[in-house]
């Protein structure tokens, strides 16, 4: 027996609008269900990164990020390239940066992003 990988579930508001935000900002690539609105569900991908939609009419996440101290992340990315991902998110006007670019004592390089919907997305790189 072996587990493969995982793909975290986002509840949102808008799928169709969470998916051109994640396409424009982070170059996801997106598909809502049904085809045609009204959409319940999306998947989007970049690379081996999976995150699933559901739509929830009227959904406002809790913004529990500020009441934790170090943050509340919601998907936590391990990738190659974190400095070129940053130089290029970081630039975007539609985009909220909780923390820049920054090494951490574990080992790691990473930053956090906001998404439309409240979720906090780190994008991680082994320090080499």
């Amino acid at each position: 027996m072996r587990l493969h990988t995982t793909s975290p579930v986002f509840l949102v508001a808008d799928v169709a609008a969470t998916i051109s935000w994640y396409r424009e900002n982070l170059g996801f690539d997106g598909l809502p269900f049904p085809e045609h609105p009204p959409h319940f569900f999306g998947i989007m991908t970049r690379d081996d990164v999976e995150i699933m939609l559901q739509q929830l009419d009227g959904y406002e996440k809790p913004d529990v990020y500020e009441k934790r101290e170090g943050g509340v992340w919601h998907v936590y990315v391990r990738m190659e390239g974190v400095r070129e991902l940053y130089e290029q998110v970081s630039q975007r006007p539609g985009v909220t940066l909780l923390e820049p670019l920054c090494e951490q004592p574990y080992g790691q390089v990473e930053f956090v992003v906001r998404d439309p919907n409240g979720y906090a997305i780190v994008f991680s790189e082994r320090k080499t």
